[in-house]
């Protein structure tokens, strides 16, 4: 039996037409409402509270991570400190120690929930009060979804060698070199000073210290990015073995590029996101293809850098998430941005924070199980320092500035 055509379309084609209309119509009306809530994880403290990160346990908690003392690496009674969001509210428990090290500064902290739903702890040991003389180490804990600090398992550090560093390193400066004659004054003054250094193999091996989060790969492979204020360069710490040892990757070679937050892509390849600091006021980009071991020119991205910290995220829909501070001097503008192109274009942006007082820095993001956005981020303001929680959605960053914030 042969089916009737009205107009040229059969009764089949029209049908489909109308489903697929109805559903083009019901995913505009489920279609993701802007949310947006924030919290400050302890009331304004008179100490130096700073650097944070953050994990999202297994029954939905988080937890973030902070240190605490007189100053940074010069005072000797600063310590790692945590506190705890229980799933389904907005509060945070007080704080608790995490980690002290007596007689030494516990600095920048970083987290990660690896593969057996492990909690791991990063950070630097200060050994001289300088940034030269970091060490990282880490803590491991199963147990870690109670009330109070987590109960640690394990400890160790992560000694590294960097292969070829003085080869790649003279290659970058002898690459500087050539444009000596156009130089900033800065820039000619580092690299006579990067010279010197390397003569001395303790200053390779010493000063290595995170700052953002792990990245693991489909493989396992979990790359700690590192960085050195010795040299103002980067260096992955590499583990095949979930967390039982660990292997440097070649430097990552630019001078002035440091703090990576490293994003994968659908075609193997990572894309680093480096703070700058150096003289070019803008986020510094690196690419590897070989899963982390080596790491390409240094360039940058066509977004701002004061010389502040930055995170980012792959967003579970493939979309791209950078935080940091859009401006060249100061640090009282926080923005997030997104990327639908693996981050070669930045075309959405929203603002955390932007006001004339104030410094809001060294961010870390994540995405929870549920699709919502957690940054993390010191909050200094007048009256003390604090971190700031912000729960968001990707509709919530899409609105804009132009969008009052709900709250």
């Amino acid at each position: 039996m042969k089916t009737r055509r009205r107009n040229g379309i059969s009764p089949l084609a029209m049908m489909v037409s109308l489903v697929v209309a109805l559903l083009v119509c019901l995913s505009h009306s489920v279609a993701e409402e802007p949310t947006y809530r924030e919290s400050l994880v302890f009331p304004l403290h008179p100490q130096h509270n700073h650097a944070p990160g953050i994990v999202e346990c297994p029954n939905g908690d988080l937890i973030v991570s902070w240190y605490r003392g007189s100053g940074e690496r010069s005072a000797d009674d600063v310590a790692v400190y945590g506190a705890r969001q229980r799933t389904g509210t907005n509060t945070w428990s007080d704080a608790f120690l995490m980690v002290d090290t007596p007689g030494f500064p516990d600095c920048n902290t970083t987290m990660m929930i690896d593969a057996q739903k492990k909690l791991w702890l990063f950070w630097p040991i200060v050994l001289a009060n300088s940034w030269e003389s970091c060490l990282t180490e880490y803590l491991v804990s199963s147990d870690y979804e109670k009330d109070g600090p987590p109960q640690w398992e394990r400890q160790g550090i992560i000694p590294l060698i960097p292969p070829r560093f003085v080869e790649k390193m003279t290659k970058t400066l002898d690459e500087l070199g050539a444009e000596k004659e156009n130089a900033h004054v800065k820039a000619k003054v580092f690299v006579e000073h990067v010279r010197e250094g390397l003569k001395d193999k303790l200053s390779h091996r010493l000063g290595w210290q995170p700052r953002c989060k792990p990245t693991v790969l489909p493989s396992g492979r979990i790359l700690l990015p590192l960085y050195t204020d010795t040299y103002s360069v980067s260096v992955m710490a590499i583990s095949d073995d979930g967390g039982r040892t660990w292997h440097a990757s070649e430097p990552v070679c630019g001078f002035g590029n440091i703090q990576p937050a490293v994003l994968r892509r659908n075609d193997g390849s990572l894309v680093a996101y480096m703070r700058e600091n150096g003289v070019l006021d803008k986020i510094r980009v690196s690419e590897s293809r070989d899963d982390g071991e080596t790491w390409g020119p240094v360039g940058t991205a066509d977004l701002p850098n004061p010389g502040a910290g930055i995170d980012g995220v792959r967003l579970s829909n493939g979309h791209w998430l950078l935080i940091y501070n859009d401006t060249v001097k100061g640090r009282n503008s926080l923005a997030v941005s997104i990327s639908e192109d693996e981050g070669r274009t930045w075309p959405i942006t929203r603002h955390l924070e932007k006001h004339a007082d104030g410094s809001y820095h060294y961010p870390a993001v994540i995405q929870g199980a549920d699709g919502t956005i957690h940054f993390i981020y010191s909050y200094f303001v007048k009256g003390g320092k604090s971190m700031k929680h912000v729960a968001a959605n990707e509709a919530w960053v899409r609105q804009g500035d132009a969008t009052a914030t709900t709250k």
